[in-house]
């Protein structure tokens, strides 16, 4: 299966108006926003676990890497509840599941295989930094090579100065309302801008975006 699978083309969806269809496990289901392969495959989704459901036991061969949005996600290594940013490396594996229900933004095979690194962050009590410009706070999340990866709030009125990305970024909105010159992008909204890409984002009403950067290029091996 390919869907938004040409990481050189700017992609947009918004999350919320893309039904649910289901995985291969009861209680779990997913929306998913790009994707290159079969059941096992690069893709980016928003799943949603059923409260009592689970996922079998398995590996992550190219690695996993998610942010709990909803509810509280949970393995046998601990319990993972709304704001916390995991990352489990390429040859791990775990059987996760949810007591009573959560919704993630999950990324499989994406990782590099040198990226070792196992990572947990409950976002709730990490300590957000100055940003580049007046307005605007970031959180950094993780760094590998060229790739970084972060959540940035935006006060209401926010404006970025114009800029480019070499090796692309990718955007998902989880509150308020994200902009730039090509379009308005609500909470839900996922958007990912190619390598080479220039835009100037701002924020009229506030958000909170997580963002990674410098990625693209490492996908395409």
């Amino acid at each position: 299966m390919e869907l938004h699978s040409d990481l050189s083309q700017r992609a947009l969806l918004n999350s919320n108006c893309i039904p649910w269809s289901p995985s291969p496990m009861a209680g779990v289901e997913r929306r998913q926003l790009d994707r290159n392969g079969g059941e096992v495959a690069r893709a980016t989704s928003i799943v949603r676990y059923a409260p009592g459901s689970c996922f079998e036991r398995h590996d992550h061969g190219g690695g996993e890497e998610l942010l709990v949005l909803e509810g509280t996600f949970s393995d046998e290594q601990g319990h993972y509840p709304a704001g916390c940013y995991l990352r489990n490396p390429a040859g791990s594996s775990h059987a996760p599941f949810s007591v009573g229900g959560c919704i993630i933004f999950v990324k499989l095979h994406q990782m590099h295989p040198a990226d070792q690194q196992p990572l947990v962050i409950d976002t709730e009590k990490k300590t957000w930094l100055p940003g580049l410009v007046g307005g605007l706070e970031v959180m950094p999340l993780h760094a590998f090579g060229s790739e970084n990866v972060a959540l940035v709030r935006w006060a209401p009125g926010t404006i970025f100065q114009p800029h480019s990305h070499p090796a692309g970024e990718e955007i998902l909105v989880i509150e308020g309302i994200f902009q730039d010159e090509y379009g308005t992008y609500p909470a839900g909204s996922w958007l990912r801008n190619p390598p080479g890409s220039v835009h100037r984002p701002l924020s009229e009403a506030g958000c909170t975006i997580w963002v990674k950067t410098g990625h693209l290029p490492a996908t395409l091996m």
